[in-house]
C-alpha cells in the first residue's frame, strides 16, 4: 500500500465519524452566507497574474515525505508574514494525521488575514466541503486520483454552485483528461508523484503542453480558446529559476510552501521567487 492509498483509508475512517447528512449546494451556499463574506479565489489569482505570476503561499507544519518542516510552528504568524510579502492566496493544511494541520489552524488563519484561503486536504466526502466552509475556507482541492468521474463531477458541481473556488488537482495525462470533462476554472499540476513521493517540474511542461496552445501564452486574458483554466504549479518549486521555467511553459500561478517554510525569511524568499 502506498502512501496516498494510507492517507486516503485514513480519511475514510475520519469521515465515517462525521454527522450523516445529505448536502445540497443550497446548504452550502446558505453557510457560506451565514459564516462569513465572500473572499473571491479565482479573482485574487487573476489580478495577481497580470503583473507575472501568482502566488499560493502555504501554511504547512510537516509532511510525509519532509517529516517536520517547521518546529517552531505558528500558523497565524506565518500567515502574516505571507499577507505582507505580497502572496495572492493561501493555502491551508488541515490534514491531522500526516500533515499535523488542522480545521481550527484554518479558522485561526482566517480571522488574521484579508486573503483568501484553499482548505488543502484529501476531500472524499461532500461533508467535508460543508466542513471547509464553516471552519473558514474560499476554495477546495479535489485530487482527481482519489476520486471516480462521479465524486469529482458531483464535488465540483456542488461547490462551484455554492460559491467556493475549485483547484483541481492532477499528475497525469490520464487524469488531466479527466479534470477537463468538468471545465475547471483552475487546474493545478502536482509534480510529486503522491504514490513514490519525487519530483520533478517537467510534469508541469508536459501536461501544459497538453493543455493546449493557450497554456503557453499567459497573456490570455482568461484562457477562452483551447484552456479556459487557470494553470497553478504545485510541489518542488525552490528558485527563481524554477518560477521563470514554469513561467515559459505557461503556468499562471504557484502553490508554494515547504521552500517558504524552510527559509527562515518569508518576505525575501518571496521576493526572490516572484519580485
Amino acid at each position: 500500500m502506498n502512501i496516498l492509498d494510507k492517507i486516503v483509508e485514513q480519511k475514510e475512517r475520519e469521515v465515517a465519524k462525521l454527522p450523516a447528512r445529505l448536502i445540497a449546494a443550497g446548504d452550502l451556499h446558505d453557510a457560506l452566507l451565514e459564516h462569513r463574506e465572500r473572499r473571491d479565489f479565482l479573482a485574487a489569482l487573476r489580478r495577481s497574474r497580470r503583473g507575472g505570476i501568482a502566488l499560493i503561499a502555504e501554511v504547512k507544519k510537516a509532511s510525509p515525505s519532509a517529516g517536520v518542516i517547521c518546529d517552531n510552528f505558528d500558523p497565524v504568524k506565518i500567515a502574516k508574514e505571507y499577507e505582507a510579502a505580497g502572496a495572492s492566496c493561501l493555502s491551508v493544511l488541515t490534514d491531522e494525521k500526516f500533515f499535523q494541520g488542522s480545521l481550527d489552524c484554518l479558522r485561526q488563519i482566517r480571522a488574521a488575514v484579508k486573503l483568501p484561503l484553499l482548505r488543502k486536504d484529501f476531500i472524499i466526502d461532500e461533508r467535508q466541503i460543508l466542513e471547509a466552509i464553516e471552519w473558514g475556507a474560499d476554495a477546495i482541492l479535489l485530487i482527481v486520483a482519489i476520486l471516480t468521474d462521479a465524486q469529482l463531477f458531483k464535488f465540483h458541481s456542488l461547490a462551484t454552485e455554492a460559491g467556493l473556488a475549485v483547484l483541481v488537482e492532477v499528475h497525469d495525462e490520464a487524469e488531466l483528461d479527466r479534470a477537463l470533462k468538468i471545465s475547471p476554472a483552475l487546474i493545478g499540476v502536482n509534480n510529486r508523484d503522491l504514490k513514490t513521493f519525487t519530483v520533478n517540474l517537467a510534469t508541469t511542461e508536459r501536461l501544459a503542453t497538453r493543455l493546449g496552445s493557450s497554456a503557453g501564452d499567459p497573456t490570455a486574458p482568461d484562457r477562452q480558446d483551447a484552456c479556459p483554466a487557470l494553470l497553478v504549479s504545485e510541489s518542488g518549486i525552490h528558485t527563481r529559476a524554477d518560477v521563470e521555467r514554469l513561467k515559459k511553459c505557461g503556468a499562471d500561478a504557484i502553490l508554494v510552501g515547504e521552500s517558504l517554510m524552510r527559509g527562515g525569511d518569508i518576505q525575501s524568499k518571496i521576493r526572490e521567487l516572484i519580485g
